[in-house]
């Protein structure tokens, strides 16, 4: 958490600083799909429908700048019945979805006016730990996640449409004896720039 706010601070400082000098700044509302899965032994392979929402800033030139985002991210997961053993910490069957404040600061680079490419790390904070999925209410998620964001985006003046795919990095885990569990997600969805 330390991490996350001492990566924000400076991002806002870089921003502030150079503001005034930078030929483009964009900040706008984003919605859309996420279709996620935890990558697991324990858990049901397909992917499944979530949402995300939220905002999105840009500094930069015309050509390449840094788009930092602050979005309410949801990925929704199913443990398979014959994966979980009687002792096991995860309910068989069980349902459930991880809600996660996610902060990804990608890297945008935009190939010409209506077409960017967009890469950077993505910070995740567990904003429920969903102890349906659990026997006797133990934790079984970590409170944090991180992974690699890589995507496109079209520009179509004020609107924005995109996609990306998020690929685990962290292990969620915070069971000792079970195997390593990852967030893997595809989003998709629009954006709206507001400045």
């Amino acid at each position: 958490m330390q991490k996350i706010v001492i990566s924000l601070f400076s991002l806002f400082i870089f921003s502030t600083t150079i503001h005034a000098q930078l030929s483009s700044f964009e900040f706008g509302v984003k919605a859309g799909g996420t279709f996620g899965k935890i990558d697991g032994e324990s858990f049901k392979q397909g992917y499944n429908f979530g949402v995300n929402a939220g905002f999105f800033a840009y500094i930069g030139s015309n050509k390449v700048g840094v788009q930092p985002e602050v979005l309410f991210n949801q990925t929704k997961t199913t443990v398979e019945d014959d994966k979980v053993s009687p002792g096991d910490v995860l309910n068989q069957g069980a349902k459930g979805h991880l809600n996660y404040l996610s902060i990804p600061i990608l890297l945008r680079y935009n190939v010409v006016n209506i077409l960017s490419l967009q890469a950077g790390p993505q910070f995740g904070i567990l904003m429920n730990k969903n102890n349906n999925l659990v026997q006797n209410g133990r934790d079984a998620f970590k409170g944090g996640d991180f992974a690699i964001d890589l995507g496109v985006q079209l520009n179509l003046n004020k609107l924005k449409v995109y996609g990306r795919y998020n690929i685990g990095l962290s292990n969620i885990s915070d069971v000792t004896s079970s195997d390593k569990w990852t967030n893997q997600q595809f989003q998709v969805g629009i954006g709206f720039r507001l400045l």
